[in-house]
């Protein structure tokens, strides 16, 4: 017995009132369930857009439309292609956007050797392999690591139409002052010199389209630091601690910095919480435990 082939008309029916989870508004009304066609009598091909490549709800949206489709006959299951439209941060009186940069997170820490940069590279990464278009600033002229971390310190950024092209690596856009600096020499630079820098690297970087931006600043509360929050739109901040009292005095610090400055605070990481020994399994808190969770 032949297979009835399903209508658009049909389709677009029962996939009316799925509702997004977190709004509970219907998917189609918000226009985020787009380019339906139906492939075969088992297969419904469409594109649903979200705020974001990193949302939560991707497996129970799947789940609510997947259940709608059931609904006709031969129960048909979704052929979805995940696509995001990231909102950009509101423009702030006094505030240059960067140009094609949609959101620009900090990553921050009261004192150095907490894990700052690994942390940072690691929140690029994942939300690049969501799907995001993501750029690394590294605005830490004192310990430029981020390209060792990223295996791409001797590389070398050109101009290209009085821009500068930044780095790729792992789906990644970077570019640090590491790569125009000799790799024994130290960065001594004041004040006026930090900001110099850290405004050309926002500005005169080729960074294309960007949803994210990561930056991972220098420790502490500096010039850099106030450069940042004073200069553009920033989404947020993550701060990076370590468990030991001596490591989250400081970040209190630096979230009260952030604050002051009107960032708003995405999250406390307590780094180097424990370690798992390779030949016991045993799980050794060095630091202590807990620390970066009770100031958080």
């Amino acid at each position: 017995m032949a297979v009835t082939q399903l209508s658009e008309a049909e389709v677009l029916a029962v996939l009316a009132p799925v509702k997004d989870p977190e709004l509970g508004r219907p998917m189609m009304e918000l226009k985020m369930i787009q380019d339906v066609v139906v492939v075969d009598p088992q297969t419904i091909g469409m594109r649903v857009v979200l705020t974001t490549p990193a949302c939560p709800m991707k497996n129970r949206i799947h789940d609510d439309i997947d259940a709608a489709l059931a609904t006709l006959p031969g129960s048909p299951k979704a052929q979805i292609k995940w696509d995001a439209q990231v909102s950009r941060t509101g423009g702030v009186p006094q505030k240059q956007q960067v140009e094609g940069v949609r959101n620009i997170i900090s990553v921050g820490a009261g004192k150095g050797g907490v894990g700052k940069s690994t942390c940072a590279v690691n929140i690029a990464l994942a939300l690049s392999q969501l799907g995001a278009r993501v750029g690394v600033l590294d605005a830490d002229v004192y310990g430029p690591n981020v390209p060792i971390l990223l295996g791409a310190e001797h590389e070398k950024p050109y101009a290209e139409n009085e821009k500068i092209i930044p780095i790729q690596r792992y789906g990644l856009k970077i570019i640090s002052i590491a790569f125009f600096i000799e790799a024994d020499k130290p960065a001594i630079w004041r004040g006026p010199m930090l900001s110099g820098a850290v405004r050309q690297f926002l500005f005169d970087v080729n960074w294309g389209e960007l949803d994210y931006l990561v930056v991972d600043l220098p420790p502490g509360t500096g010039d850099v630091q106030l450069t940042m929050s004073q200069s553009i739109p920033m989404t947020g901040a993550v701060v990076v601690s370590t468990p030991q009292d001596v490591s989250t005095a400081d970040v209190g610090r630096a979230i009260q910095m952030f604050n002051t400055l009107k960032v708003p605070n995405l999250g406390l990481v307590e780094n180097m919480s424990y370690f798992i020994c390779p030949h016991c399994g045993e799980r050794e808190e060095i630091f202590g435990h807990g620390g970066a969770k009770a100031l958080a």
